[in-house]
């Protein structure tokens, strides 16, 4: 069993150009599946064969995932892992029915992304300090988050050569290695050309660092438009760390991460009038249902809609 999910998540990852997040996630979840039919089965792990992966197995597996609290979101993406592994075989000849498909998938929670109000995000994209050079790249960071609504790994992999600061422009390469155009606004442009002169003096200290390609795109150049004190590209877990900061000096919301400056990107332009589809674009869904997501309205908003188109409301006003 082991040698065929290596196959699968070597099929992922040069066949389906599936992101490394994904395959490692899809890793994960199939080694414990592995470990939890091995146990329930009473076979070690190295005689288990795709024959054992019965429907069985599977919903004691999904029984045990519930036993441990888990969310269903999480079990759904298990069985997600699950799916594709049982259709890899079944396309490759080695197992004759998918018992994986007659398994019915948790309905997921539907969870109000976190996000930062408009004045709270004015206050976290103000609150670097600007006179120092970190200060300053920390400021574009926030800027280009806010205004393009950047996922942290896309945002981590920018080079110099994505950015078109006279078009404001940038190029993404999404999930899935798939790209696309976002445009980004005139004051995360000034913050942009303010941190270039300080990303050339970081960069000349560039020698010290161990060069690696782990961090960026396969092709890719090796010319960060982030990067730290020595000169390095900036890494996903250091953005945490910044973004964290700053948010604690201007809101008491628990949750806000990079994501959740996304997440504001979406919530704003929609709150704004912005069409739901051409949010999709600049977030790089691919189905609009996950967009659909940021269609929550608070309470106050609904009120006021309420006031303004119900003909009975507007006679009692």
């Amino acid at each position: 069993m082991q040698d065929y999910v290596r196959a699968y998540l070597q099929y992922l990852q040069l066949n389906r150009n599936t992101s490394a997040h994904t395959v490692s996630a899809y890793g994960s979840d199939l080694a414990q599946f592995v470990a939890f039919a091995s146990a329930h089965t009473g076979k070690p792990s190295a005689k288990l064969r795709p024959a054992h992966m019965d429907l069985s197995v599977i919903r004691a597996f999904m029984g045990d995932l519930y036993r441990q609290g888990q969310s269903r979101s999480s079990v759904a993406r298990k069985l997600s892992a699950l799916r594709g592994f049982g259709r890899f075989l079944r396309r490759e000849g080695i197992i004759e029915g998918d018992p994986v498909a007659l398994v019915v998938a948790p309905k997921r929670e539907i969870k109000v992304p976190a996000h930062l109000s408009m004045d709270e995000m004015a206050r976290l994209v103000e609150s670097p300090d600007g006179s120092t050079p970190l200060g300053r790249r920390d400021r574009a960071i926030l800027e280009v988050f806010y205004a393009s609504g950047l996922r942290l790994s896309e945002l981590v992999a920018l080079d110099v050569e994505d950015v078109n600061l006279s078009a404001r422009i940038v190029r993404v390469a999404g999930k899935g290695g798939k790209e696309r155009l976002v445009p980004f606004n005139t004051s995360a442009q000034q913050a942009l050309k303010t941190w270039y002169s300080d990303r050339a003096l970081l960069r000349l200290s560039k020698s010290q660092i161990p060069k690696t390609k782990s961090q960026r795109p396969r092709g890719r150049t090796d010319d960060p438009l982030f990067v730290n004190s020595r000169g390095g590209r900036l890494t996903g877990r250091s953005v945490q760390r910044l973004v964290a900061r700053y948010v604690s000096g201007c809101s008491t919301r628990f949750g806000i991460s990079p994501h959740a400056l996304r997440h504001s990107f979406a919530t704003h332009l929609l709150q704004q009038g912005a069409d739901l589809r051409a949010i999709q674009e600049l977030l790089g869904h691919v189905e609009l249902s996950t967009t659909q997501r940021y269609t929550h309205v608070n309470a106050a908003q609904l009120l006021e809609v309420y006031r303004k188109a119900h003909p009975r409301a507007k006679q009692q006003r």
